[in-house]
């Protein structure tokens, strides 16, 4: 299956290319659009020549801040972000060699899974629980008990980036994540 999150071909094959790339998708993923969060892989690469964690972790700070914030920048708060993508960077090239995908290959079980993605620069509960899912939905990564450690973002729906596939299912995700909102603050109000 092919990647449509960031609803652009070409973004969208860097994340289908680059394991690496998915990661900093989903880390980009929060107080933006999805994506054009999951667009910001591919503005990294085109700007910086290569998403490789070492290359990245290397790279001048403040370089690097330039690059993310210019226009368009691959997040709202593209500095702060430049800022964590290099921590993430450094944390896949110290830890795991460089190699993204030894996250979840070397993972024992989906709580591992789970617990490894947990340990990333940038990814809490919530976020974590989203990724393993997209692993599992959308690359087949499914280590025992994943559904366990995912919850609910496991069930068939539209509940997560997790679940897009195409523009329809963007909507859809897009539509739940705003019932849920709109149920968080009626319920808020009734306090």
């Amino acid at each position: 299956m092919a990647i449509q999150i960031a609803q652009d071909p070409a973004a969208d094959k860097v994340l289908a290319d680059d394991p690496f790339a998915l990661l900093v998708g989903m880390m980009l993923d929060q107080q933006f659009p999805m994506e054009r969060a999951f667009a910001g892989p591919a503005k990294v690469l085109d700007r910086f020549g290569t998403l490789d964690p070492a290359a990245i972790a290397a790279a001048d700070p403040e370089a690097f801040s330039e690059l993310c914030r210019r226009p368009p920048a691959i997040h709202r708060y593209g500095g702060a972000m430049a800022a964590r993508l290099q921590e993430l960077a450094t944390v896949v090239a110290t830890t795991y060699d460089g190699d993204v995908t030894r996250v979840w290959t070397e993972a024992t079980s989906g709580a591992d899974l789970l617990k490894r993605v947990m340990a990333l620069p940038g990814f809490g509960k919530q976020k974590a629980q989203i990724f393993v899912a997209l692993l599992a939905k959308q690359l087949g990564v499914r280590p025992e008990g994943w559904e366990a450690a995912v919850g609910a973002y496991a069930e068939e729906g539209y509940r997560s980036v997790a679940d897009v596939v195409d523009a329809e299912s963007l909507q859809k995700v897009r539509a739940h994540k705003q019932e849920m909102k709109a149920a968080a603050k009626a319920a808020a109000a009734r306090q």
